[in-house]
């Protein structure tokens, strides 16, 4: 771009070489002062950015004359009959706040009357807009204006897509995407040359401009000239196909699950990113950056991960660990914590219609290194553990794996002491319909679930009272009731369930017909003692059995805990990692679901504020100029549980209600 002075300079008489511009640059720049600071140098444009529209081209023909702008005749003839036609650059415009808009779009415009509601993070953005400044000459609109979905989209870039017949996403009768290139233009339609030959004929309000195809497969989705949902799902699906399945955008990664093994992981892989040989996307390099930006700044480090159920969270939390433990090894502690994976997917994680081996509990993994980077210990925090799968779960899903691994694997000697049979005999077990996983063998799993007990340092004799208390937690699912009178009340049967449930549990047959049929009611200094219907019945057997999983989960994260921590009090900093199981909706859906889904927006909510409202608020500080992006704000969602509600119940009786 010239400057203004070389634009005002008169034609030279002679024409200079480029020795005589050269001696004369050199000689003014030496001409300047010795203490005058250096010139900034300009702004770079982002990557692949078109310009915004209050930035628009300047028409040909334009010069500086004399410190004024001068137009050609025809041109400002063209403008002024535009301005006559259109009314709209001629228009007063009353003050306005600049709000978000879309992600490639012009900015939408707002009346100062108008309140715009904010989330809870940041009190002083009405303070930051004030100081902003805003456009006040919008720019003519295009009969290619389109609105999407009711918000408005971006007029100058899809104007150039059309004038230039790029290539551009069309929004086909079932719902999906199609890549197709421009052909021609008459009126309001355009017509489309998909891929597969077929020609379309569209309104422009079905398309969405596509990324030239150099960009194709990148491997930061921030490299995306257009950052739209058909381009962001056509990158990740043509990296998928390569098996490329992990992606950044910007700080996140992004992992698809592959459901199969693929080249990307062991020892020569881990050396690569240890080295800085590899600088793929990778979830060794958010475990590295991690590792060194603790090591650097002596801050705690955490890595969130989060998805929906079957998306591949536990295995990433255990690539990722097994990177951790690669760089601070050599102490002993590392094969422990790679253990207690094992143990954890034994007693945690069940097969579901969605995932042969999903985590139904959560789990807060924090590993402790010592100032030199040697891990020294680790400590694990569990969370809304799905008790109510032990008793009942839907068609086709299994209960939790250790019941099965025990059933199968168990030798001689331990199921003749805990009265074992297989699985398909236990009534808890068989509901579903389901024993086994296609390519999952239970005998071998439980080999290696008692390897890595030893590996804990978990003693025989505790070993056994774990096993005892699940074999009992099955021959509970056995017992059976009959009804006694016409007010549905209950007996126990007499039968090996009762008989063998209670033997492990270290009680008398009785003690257990008691605590599962009656109800013991205290009025004053009296106890009453009232017999259970069929339904009661039931249930209290039923919560017999999910407070004994639960409390022996609990016990077993305890033993690991304490084989962790032993000995190791002084450590320097901490890396977590999050791991919990994503957004569920289920045909029949519970409190734990509800809980779930709570968890997960509050973890969706971390995740907008730090990549979307943070980043734009610190753009904003900077003077950056940039197009905002507009995200879905949860915050409405959390508040309708987080807060009373206005007839005064608690966000528990809303949930019930709604």
């Amino acid at each position: 771009m010239l400057s203004a002075a070389a634009v005002m300079a008169p034609a030279a008489a002679t024409q200079k070489s480029s020795l005589e511009v050269l001696l004369e640059t050199l000689k003014k720049r030496d001409e300047q002062p010795k203490d005058a600071p250096p010139t900034l140098p300009a702004r770079p444009m982002c990557r692949g950015r078109l310009p915004t529209t209050r930035r628009p081209s300047l028409p040909a023909g334009f010069k500086l004359e004399n410190g004024m702008v001068t137009v050609p005749a025809t041109e400002a003839a063209a403008v002024d009959k535009k301005a006559d036609a259109k009314e709209i650059t001629g228009l007063e415009v009353k003050e306005e706040k600049a709000v978000k808009g879309c992600i490639f779009g012009t900015k939408r415009k707002f009346p100062s009357t108008q309140v715009l509601e904010e989330s809870p993070y940041v009190d002083e953005l009405h303070e930051e807009r004030k100081r902003t400044t805003v456009c006040k000459e919008p720019p003519s609109i295009s009969p290619a204006t389109i609105n999407m979905n009711g918000k408005p989209a971006c007029t100058d870039i899809m104007d150039y897509v059309l004038q230039k017949k790029l290539r551009v996403w069309c929004s086909s009768s079932n719902a999906k995407w199609e890549l197709g290139q421009i052909q021609s233009i008459s009126g309001d339609d355009a017509e489309i040359l998909l891929a597969n030959g077929k020609v379309l004929t569209v309104s422009p309000e079905q398309l969405l401009p596509a990324n030239p195809d150099i960009l194709d497969g990148v491997d930061d989705l921030i490299q995306m000239s257009y950052l739209n949902e058909p381009s962001v799902l056509y990158n990740l699906q043509l990296r998928y196909s390569r098996d490329l399945i992990y992606t950044k955008a910007g700080p996140v990664l992004i992992a698809v699950n592959p459901l199969k093994e693929v080249a990307l992981y062991g020892k020569s892989a881990i050396m690569q990113y240890k080295q800085k040989t590899n600088d793929d996307p990778h979830v060794y390099a958010v475990a590295d950056l991690a590792f060194n930006e603790m090591l650097r700044d002596g801050i705690n480090q955490s890595i969130i991960i989060s998805g929906e159920s079957g998306a591949g969270k536990t295995e990433t939390a255990k690539i990722a660990m097994q990177y951790l433990s690669d760089l601070g090894g050599a102490s002993g502690t590392e094969s422990e914590v790679l253990q207690t994976n094992v143990i954890l997917e034994a007693l945690g994680n069940a097969k579901t219609s969605r995932n042969h081996n999903s985590s139904r509990f959560g789990k807060l993994i924090e590993i402790h290194f010592s100032e030199t980077g040697k891990m020294c210990g680790a400590k694990i925090q569990t969370f809304l553990l799905e008790k109510s799968r032990v008793v009942q779960r839907a068609q086709g899903e299994r209960s939790y794996h250790i019941f099965y691994q025990l059933c199968s694997g168990a030798p001689p000697l331990l199921k003749k002491k805990l009265s074992l049979k297989s699985a398909s005999d236990y009534n808890y077990l068989k509901q579903s319909n389901c024993l086994k996983i296609n390519g999952v063998d239970d005998s071998k799993k439980f080999t290696v679930l008692v390897d890595a007990l030893d590996t804990i340092q978990i003693s025989k004799e505790d070993q056994m009272k774990l096993f005892s208390m699940l074999a009992a937690v099955l021959w509970l699912g056995n017992i059976s009731f009959s009804v006694i009178d016409n007010e549905n009340h209950v007996e126990v049967v007499s039968n090996e369930g009762l008989a063998t449930a209670a033997k492990l549990l270290g009680c008398t047959a009785n003690q257990l017909v008691s605590a599962v049929s009656t109800r013991k009611i205290r009025a004053g200094n009296d106890s009453i003692i009232k017999k259970l219907t069929l339904t009661q019945a039931i249930d209290a057997r039923d919560a017999l059995a999910k407070s004994i999983y639960a409390n022996l989960f609990d016990w077993t994260v305890e033993q690991i805990n304490h084989t962790l921590g032993t000995g190791r009090q002084f450590t320097w900093r901490s890396i977590s990692i999050l791991d919990i199981y994503g957004f569920e909706c289920f045909n029949k859906n519970g409190f734990e679901q509800f809980c779930i889904n709570y968890a997960n927006e509050r973890l969706q909510q971390h995740f907008n504020r730090h990549l979307f409202k943070l980043q734009q608020e610190e753009y904003l500080e900077d003077g950056i100029d940039w197009t905002p992006m507009e995200f879905v704000d949860n915050t409405n969602c959390l508040s309708l549980f987080e807060k009373v509600c206005s007839s005064g119940y608690s966000y528990i009786h809303c949930f019930y209600v709604v």
